[in-house]
């Protein structure tokens, strides 16, 4: 929108050029969020106190966290409404990259927000049942992976790149990018869900990644970035780097509010919508790997999950103290902001591993 503005204004005044550029669009996407963010955050809470939405805490779960019992939840709604606000006033709308990861965080967004409202309403820890979530997930990861074949230009946007290799490409097919996009987009989704639940574990990461995730998609979008360092050039993914700059400006905001001991919890409608987001992006700068590579706190998460039910399963054993791996870390001794903090410095190394994908090749 605002784009746009600057576009006819400019024609009179040619100072006005200066927002064409992504770089300063994504830098005024992350203030903009930011402010948002702390302008709607303490009325937003103080609805969820008001309205009694607070956290239901499992009876298996570690006892130091039954304290955090009726903390506002559902959080996440705050940092959704500032993404969607900034991108819309500062991304090029007839991007449909844009369109395509803004209604992919919004669909996983309505997910999750189902998912917590029957939590709060019917104070039932497990809210909506897997089976149901994990369908509805489904039907847009697949119509996501679908849409992007149909718009594939040109053959690198369904190759799957190896890093740290400048020629190595594993040509998928149609079949094989759709199975990608959609392993991607929804192993993402559950795989930040399960990580948020510590103060403040889950959002720094993703702002961390997101941040990692703009400088690719602006070098995927630039055609001489993306010749000189061998990577795949996708026209117009540039574009992607002002949502992303929302997605780390709402996501520092919200993190004033959710570190320990936090105010607010960011809830399923947060921690899906925005492991949604990263996947989709990743899938059309065609980062797969690196994004598992960036992104081993959320890995390491959702494997200890499937680890131990497969073990629990299988031969009637547990491997971990209890699953995800934050909370055995807890059993053992660790304190709540030891854990965090310890993930997020490990989160700093592998997304400095990452970009070192971009000139290592």
């Amino acid at each position: 929108m605002l784009l746009v503005i600057s576009q006819w204004i400019s024609q009179d005044i040619r100072a006005f050029n200066v927002f064409s550029y992504i770089t300063l669009r994504t830098m005024l996407a992350a203030l903009t969020a930011l402010v948002i963010s702390f302008i709607v955050g303490p009325t937003m809470i103080r609805k969820l106190m008001a309205y009694k939405i607070g956290q239901s805490i499992r009876d298996d779960g570690p006892q130091t966290h039954l304290v955090k019992a009726g903390t506002p939840t559902m959080g996440g709604a705050l940092i959704l409404v500032s993404i969607i606000i900034t991108t819309l006033l500062w991304a090029d709308l007839t991007n449909r990259y844009i369109w395509i990861v803004l209604l992919t965080t919004l669909g996983f967004g309505v997910i999750g927000w189902i998912d917590d409202y029957r939590k709060v309403v019917h104070r039932n820890s497990k809210g909506l049942s897997a089976s149901v979530k994990f369908f509805w997930q489904s039907v847009i990861a697949c119509c996501v992976a679908w849409y992007l074949v149909s718009i594939a230009e040109l053959p690198e946007q369904i190759n799957m790149i190896v890093p740290f290799f400048k020629e190595v490409a594993i040509p998928l097919g149609i079949s094989g990018f759709v199975l990608l996009t959609y392993l991607v987009i929804v192993g993402t989704s559950n795989a930040v869900n399960l990580t948020d639940g510590l103060d403040g574990l889950a959002i720094m990461p993703t702002v961390m990644i997101s941040g990692a995730l703009a400088i690719f998609a602006y070098v995927a979008g630039h055609v001489v970035f993306a010749k000189y360092l061998g990577i795949p050039y996708i026209p117009n993914a540039g574009e992607l780097a002002v949502f992303c700059g929302a997605l780390a400006g709402a996501g520092l905001a919200f993190l004033w509010f959710n570190t320990y001991p936090a105010e607010v919890f960011m809830g399923d409608v947060g921690a899906l919508a925005l492991g949604a987001a990263l996947g989709v992006i990743t899938v059309i700068v065609r980062q797969e790997i690196v994004l598992v590579i960036m992104g081993g706190v959320f890995v390491m998460e959702a494997l200890s999950v499937m680890l131990q039910v497969t073990s629990f399963k299988l031969f009637g054993k547990r491997i971990f103290r209890m699953a995800p791996l934050h909370h055995h870390f807890e059993l053992k001794g660790w304190k709540e902001n030891q854990v965090v903090v310890r993930f997020w410095i490990l989160t700093i190394i592998l997304v400095l591993v990452g970009l070192s994908t971009l000139k290592l090749r």
